[in-house]
């Protein structure tokens, strides 16, 4: 008897993990689209040149008028951030870690490697450390992103490095960029968004 209720409660435990792993906001049918979504998905094909088919896109769909502008966002950090791609895919990582968004970090982790990141500091990001050996300005824009999530400011001393090492505009971009990137990790954590193929990430959830 005993044996059965062990088995029936693992099967319980079980199911229950499928539910909350369950994507509550796949891909809208194209024949379930309102007319705004509709023209949002055409204006986002017209902008990226590529089908609106994942997220988070997928699920910003829900709300049509956000499509394009979190799009352009994103074609901003893309193609004309005034940081360096591989300053911006640092800053992108640490808002994805503070998150735990395995969509955004399984994607930025590899296009942080291509940016040229060292793997060792995605290591350590994803580990919450503060990774050893980083060059000048990435332990300036790593302190000041974390301490920005961290505390919701950021000291004197920190701004001023920040400041002196990027000047005003890549000031204001590592802010927007742990912003959005936080924006989109809140958006798909609450719609559970998966990783593709059911693919596991190398991402493990901090500690409750």
């Amino acid at each position: 008897m005993k044996r059965t209720q062990n088995v029936l409660l693992i099967l319980a435990l079980l199911q229950a993990a499928s539910v909350v792993a369950q994507d509550r906001m796949p891909m809208i049918p194209t024949d379930k689209l309102t007319d705004a979504q509709k023209k949002a998905v055409a204006d986002y094909k017209d902008l990226r040149k590529v089908d609106l088919n994942g997220p988070p896109w997928t699920v910003l769909l829900r709300v049509p008028d956000l499509v394009v502008p979190s799009l352009q966002m994103r074609l901003h950090n893309l193609n004309n951030s005034a940081l360096s791609p591989k300053l911006t895919e640092l800053a992108i990582l640490i808002a994805a870690r503070s998150w735990t968004n395995y969509y955004e970090w399984t994607s930025h982790s590899q296009e942080a490697i291509t940016a040229g990141l060292g793997a060792a500091i995605i290591a350590a990001v994803a580990d919450g450390r503060r990774p050893e050996q980083m060059t000048d300005d990435e332990a300036i824009l790593y302190d000041f992103c974390t301490e920005l999530i961290r505390n919701q400011s950021v000291s004197d001393p920190t701004y001023a490095r920040a400041l002196a090492k990027f000047g005003e505009p890549g000031v204001v971009e590592a802010a927007s960029l742990v912003g959005y990137y936080t924006y989109l990790a809140m958006i798909m954590n609450t719609a559970r968004t998966p990783l593709p193929g059911g693919a596991k990430s190398a991402l493990a959830p901090f500690p409750k």
